[in-house]
């Protein structure tokens, strides 16, 4: 079922969708069932998940009207992955400061880890391990927001160590921890302007690594756009180690390079954003793919729509190459930055991909 049908089943409150999906109100708070009587909600409030258990692992309370965590399913793989997110859920809760093992769920479900596993991800597309990280992420953000230090609130969830916690977030394109905090609270971003062919270009980051490339002809209006991404941060110019990041994608752009220099990243997103950006991460230069081939690579082939979403998020406009993404009639579909821009960028790339080492 994709995107628009859910939403079709929401607004029509179709309770024969009920235990297939839930949806979650980002005004509220609140996680409901598709056949849910509550007022509709905007459709650009509403997020998807597969399972109550997701909604819940990211912040989201159950209805009380609806109930959508007490639905039944008939599908044996949501009803295993229920059962799953239970399970970690209660391991998160009892034995937070002790690593999931996958062999515990088999043993506790009664089905080999190889089925377990298999069939957890293909429902939520992501690894019970990769699961458990993100419930551990989110609780660590939610404590931060509440005020804890960055150690506190690293050792409350297990991660044992802050320097943990950063590896875990770079290995899933995470911002960092000091940046998780709502609107980039307590985070220190600096920023550096440069010009090149695609016009202005703004280049933002943290200790960690570089959270923003923005393209637009008014230097104002680019910073403009990274308070409002970042309200909460100390955003202040740099002269130092983001000078050079700016200046390497500056240098890329300027010759013939295959790829762009090692650049660390300090990105922030969902899971399912995450996945997106690490697929757009293998695209070569000069090459192109579709966004429901994305969502094939990703196991998902009726996401297209989401993985559209999801590139049209991505912050790091050329080091997260959003640009060789099109459309399945061959056309260019969307770009942050301007059609055109992502036109002269794609035509440049063909150029130099052609041109011998």
């Amino acid at each position: 079922m994709d995107h628009d049908t859910k939403l079709t089943a929401i607004m029509r409150r179709d309770t024969a969708q009920d235990g297939l999906f839930v949806y979650a109100v980002k005004t509220t708070g609140i996680f409901c069932r598709p056949s849910c009587p509550s007022r509709n909600p905007k459709p650009e409030n509403i997020v998807l998940y597969d399972v109550p258990e997701q909604a819940a692992a990211e912040g989201y309370r159950p209805c009380l009207r609806c109930r959508p965590d007490l639905v039944s399913v008939a599908d044996p793989k949501i009803s295993l992955t229920r059962q799953i997110c239970g399970l970690i859920a209660q391991h998160f809760r009892d034995h937070s400061d002790e690593k999931l093992s996958v062999s515990w769920l088999a043993e506790q479900t009664g089905y080999s880890e190889d089925h377990l596993s298999r069939s957890f991800k293909k429902v939520l597309g992501v690894t019970p391990s990769v699961y458990y990280d993100n419930i551990r992420l989110a609780a660590f953000k939610k404590n931060v927001q509440a005020g804890e230090s960055i150690t506190s609130a690293a050792y409350g969830v297990g991660f044992g160590s802050s320097s943990r916690l950063y590896e875990k977030s770079r290995e899933r394109l995470g911002m960092s921890p000091a940046s998780y905090a709502r609107g980039g609270a307590g985070a220190e971003i600096a920023y550096a302007f440069a010009d090149c062919f695609l016009g202005q270009m703004l280049v933002a980051g943290t200790r960690q690594g570089v959270c923003a490339v923005y393209f637009g002809d008014d230097r104002d209006v680019l910073l403009g756009e990274l308070h409002t991404e970042f309200p909460l941060a100390e955003v202040a110019p740099d002269v130092g180690r983001l000078q050079d990041w700016s200046r390497d994608i500056v240098k890329f752009l300027e010759r013939s390079s295959r790829t762009l220099p090692d650049i660390p990243l300090d990105m922030y997103g969902t899971a399912f954003q995450r996945r997106v950006w690490q697929e757009l991460l293998k695209i070569a230069p000069g090459a192109t793919k579709t966004y429901r081939e994305i969502a094939q690579d990703m196991g998902q082939p009726k996401s297209a729509r989401a993985v559209g979403r999801a590139c049209a998020t991505n912050p790091v406009s050329l080091v997260v190459p959003c640009h060789r993404v099109i459309g399945s009639d061959g056309k260019l579909h969307g770009y942050r930055w301007g059609l055109d821009r992502k036109e002269v960028l794609r035509a440049w790339e063909e150029t130099t991909a052609k041109q011998p080492l």
